[in-house]
């Protein structure tokens, strides 16, 4: 039997995990993964309020995390700058928690359900983004296109991530961030037939 809180909670992730992958997320029960993990149901409602909500576990220390450090960012940057700072401190957690995600994004892609619950995570994660944009000072429309704008690349450098393990995350995200710099930046006039 676990003898701590976080414990009880690693163990319940793995068991989840486990079964998830052994049968399917919508075959499994929470009192089949409490047992798996050596605990009672009531534990593991204690910490998660649903099975769903094992596989989206950290959600809202990674919304408060990425508020805080757009929020703290030094003064003078532009949003996607402030953004990518912001970025690259969540994936410092993500590179971590890494023999987790990887199956745990094999399960969400094979499961419908779990799909349009995580895109509605990405949602209330892209609001909170904007939010923080906006104590910054940025006008509305500014700060959402700008965390919309940036969530994308970020998810993008996460994709390419998984797809490419042998390159950080880091990497990865500062390429998508330039990349994005490069699409919008002006483009350079192209010589017509007279100036060749």
């Amino acid at each position: 039997m676990p003898r701590s809180g976080a414990e009880a909670r690693r163990r319940l992730r793995q068991a989840a995990l486990d079964l998830y992958r052994e049968q399917g997320f919508d075959r499994t029960t929470a009192a089949e993964i409490a047992a798996r993990a050596g605990v009672n149901e009531r534990t593991f409602f204690r910490h998660f309020p649903d099975k769903r909500e094992v596989l989206f576990d950290g959600e809202a220390d990674l919304r408060a995390a990425l508020m805080r450090a757009v929020v703290d960012a030094p003064e003078g940057l532009e949003p996607f700058e402030i953004l990518l700072r912001a970025f690259r401190e969540s994936a410092r957690n993500l590179e971590n928690d890494r023999p987790f995600r990887d199956p745990r994004w094999q399960i969400i892609a094979a499961t419908p359900a779990l799909r349009e619950r995580e895109l509605a995570k990405h949602a209330s994660l892209t609001d909170a983004v904007t939010e923080a944009l906006r104590r910054r000072g940025f006008g509305e429309r500014v700060a959402d296109l700008a965390a919309r704008t940036g969530w994308a690349a970020y998810q993008h450098a996460v994709q390419a991530w998984i797809d490419d393990p042998a390159r950080s995350l880091d990497a990865h995200l500062c390429q998508a961030f330039d990349d994005l710099r490069t699409l919008s930046a002006p483009a350079l006039p192209t010589p017509t037939s007279t100036e060749r």
